[in-house]
């Protein structure tokens, strides 16, 4: 057999042998939408941190001090109804200070600190604990917050919202196509940080006065929102 005709049974072959294969299916058109879900609630739970500072010219004075006057406080605490497991502290520290003048320092004395963290489950305890904590030595209030007790129910809610929202957009989104969705392939969660609104900004340094009127709180409510994308086939 000749050359040329050797060329032509070979390159026969090869397109009879590629037509043979089987055709690869085409890929389904998709969506691809952004859904939205918020759930808000007032809270129903506070974070809050006391502390107490104690200065003297020696450290154990002013730890002494420092103790006395956080023990007085915790009493007052428990008093208002907070239990003991709610209580944790946070900081005690014992540091000395100095006075610079002229390019010297000279030692003034030694600052005791004591901060714990009390969380208040009844609300209508929060004014009470921080007017109790003040009357009984804590020198700052700081660091509220506010939070739910049933934030993992909550999250899921706001969740199903999302997706819910997600999976009409993509059938309105197919219907002006004039398709319809076919099944979901994808959907993935975006984390949200949970918002308070209005958000409480609370920072309080103690002045003790026995005829104060009660400190007054704002709780505000708390948002959870849940941000999704849904991936879905069309037909």
């Amino acid at each position: 057999m000749s050359r040329s005709c050797l060329t032509s049974v070979l390159m026969l072959t090869l397109v009879q042998a590629a037509s043979a294969q089987p055709a690869q299916p085409a890929e389904p058109p998709v969506v691809i939408v952004r859904g939205e879900g918020v759930v808000r609630r007032a809270p129903d739970r506070a974070l809050v941190r006391i502390g107490a500072e104690s200065r003297a010219r020696v450290p154990k004075e002013a730890q002494s001090a420092n103790a006395t006057a956080m023990s007085a406080v915790l009493q007052k605490v428990a008093a208002t109804g907070i239990p003991a497991d709610a209580v944790r502290t946070l900081v005690v520290s014992l540091q000395q200070e100095f006075d610079y003048a002229g390019g010297r320092q000279t030692p003034r004395g030694y600052v005791a600190r004591n901060v714990v963290e009390v969380r208040v489950d009844d609300l209508t305890r929060l004014a009470d604990v921080l007017d109790a904590s003040v009357a009984s030595g804590a020198t700052s209030i700081h660091g509220l917050q506010f939070d739910l007790t049933q934030r993992t129910e909550l999250e899921r809610e706001a969740l199903k919202q999302a997706v819910a929202d997600a999976m009409a957009r993509a059938e309105a989104a197919a219907a002006g196509a004039k398709r319809a969705v076919d099944r979901v392939i994808r959907i993935d969660e975006t984390l949200q940080a949970p918002m308070i609104r209005p958000q409480p900004d609370f920072a309080r340094m103690a002045a003790a006065d026995a005829a104060a009127p009660p400190t007054p709180v704002a709780e505000g409510e708390i948002e959870i929102r849940a941000v999704v994308s849904v991936t879905a086939t069309i037909k």
